[in-house]
């Protein structure tokens, strides 16, 4: 294998360091987007039961927006659970965002070794078919071996392009479609709490909101 990757020249280099790169993102994006560390089970029902039961102090808020994905999105809708339902929504939303955007990480770096990768693969077929015929140029065809060479540097380069691209380009697919998959998961745990802050345990009444009493002037 060592020999194979040798006899593709110095335009393999790139490629190389382009799969690293993907090998790299891959594991990381397989330990970070397990569903046990983004979507703890039953999170969501003991974050509403918290709030029912006012168990809802700065530290214990702190220590559910640090432990997973989830965790802080709902977290951000109990700091501002005494405001309206339009404040409290948007701050899902906004936040929200910033989850889903971090849960993406490096996932276009992948994509784009996806596309390169058989561009670099097609670079280096490139140079191997000019030193082939520089190779002829200088000393004609009656030597096939020298035709070989340039041949073989391209193919060489062309099949570990596609190597590196194919499974680079299925897996940032796979990874976007894990992260839509936890981002409607998080919506709808983040609809349940919103429900349970503006209008009250289901079944029971809802308890209406003390109004503001405008200061005096």
């Amino acid at each position: 294998m060592l020999e194979i990757l040798m006899a593709g020249g110095w335009a393999m280099a790139p490629i190389l360091f382009c799969s690293a790169i993907a090998l790299a993102i891959v594991l990381e994006r397989f330990w970070t987007l397990r569903r046990s560390s983004v979507l703890p089970p039953g999170l969501g029902q003991e974050v509403r039961d918290w709030a029912r039961k006012g168990q809802l102090d700065p530290k214990h808020l702190e220590t559910l927006a640090s432990g997973s994905p989830l965790g802080e999105l709902l977290a951000s809708a109990l700091v501002v659970r005494d405001r309206s339902r339009d404040i409290i929504k948007e701050r899902l939303e906004d936040t929200g965002r910033h989850v889903a955007h971090r849960m993406e990480r490096y996932l276009n770096t992948l994509g784009t070794i996806a596309l390169i990768g058989p561009l670099l693969g097609l670079f280096g077929t490139v140079i191997g078919l000019i030193r082939m015929f520089l190779d002829v140029m200088r000393g004609g065809v009656g030597d096939p071996m020298k035709m070989a060479g340039g041949i073989g540097e391209a193919l060489i380069c062309t099949a570990t392009g596609l190597v590196v691209a194919i499974p680079a380009y299925v897996l940032h697919r796979y990874f976007r479609s894990k992260v839509a998959g936890y981002c409607v998961d998080m919506e709808k745990e983040a609809i349940a709490l919103l429900d349970d802050l503006t209008f009250g345990t289901p079944g029971a009444p809802a308890t209406p909101r003390p109004r503001r009493t405008p200061a005096a002037g």
